[in-house]
């Protein structure tokens, strides 16, 4: 019985922390991608008026957090017992939640590079959509955009 009493409260202070500390994660805000309100918009047609290269940073997903905070708990539940044993997985799952997103965020700095694409719908409407890869797009060229992204038509 002992047994699951401290699985089952090791796995909820786990929970806990996870949850807790997964709202750590530094997010900046998302990059816009385009947008379309229905399916009818979803293939839309346009002139692109402008093309420039942007940097853009990654986000944190919040991942190295909750990965973090779980190895912490786990290693912090083998030291001592009782509620030293409850302290140090609590103690363990928040230091290895911090440590975690330390390690995500130096990481996911590095910047790259999108091309930034003004399209000027038929419609009146002017989309920006972020792409990887430009592929044979230029200014002037007749676009259809798809889910988000930009092909020549």
């Amino acid at each position: 019985m002992r047994t699951t009493h401290t699985f089952a409260t090791t796995f909820s202070v786990l929970l806990t922390s996870a949850v807790l500390l997964g709202g750590c994660a530094n997010n900046p805000p998302p990059v816009q991608q385009g947008y379309y309100a229905n399916q009818s918009d979803a293939a839309s047609y346009g002139t692109i008026d402008a093309i420039k290269v942007v940097n853009v940073s990654n986000s944190n997903s919040g991942a190295g957090a909750v990965a973090g905070g779980v190895v912490g708990a786990l290693l912090g539940n083998q030291v001592g017992s009782g509620s030293g044993r409850t302290a140090a997985t609590v103690a363990g799952a928040v230091g290895g939640a911090v440590v975690g997103n330390n390690i995500e965020s130096q990481r996911k700095t590095q910047q790259r590079q999108q091309y930034q694409i003004s399209v000027r719908m038929d419609n009146g409407d002017y989309r920006i959509i972020n792409q990887d890869a430009l592929d044979d797009l230029r200014v002037g060229h007749r676009v259809r955009l798809i889910d988000g992204r930009v092909y020549r038509y």
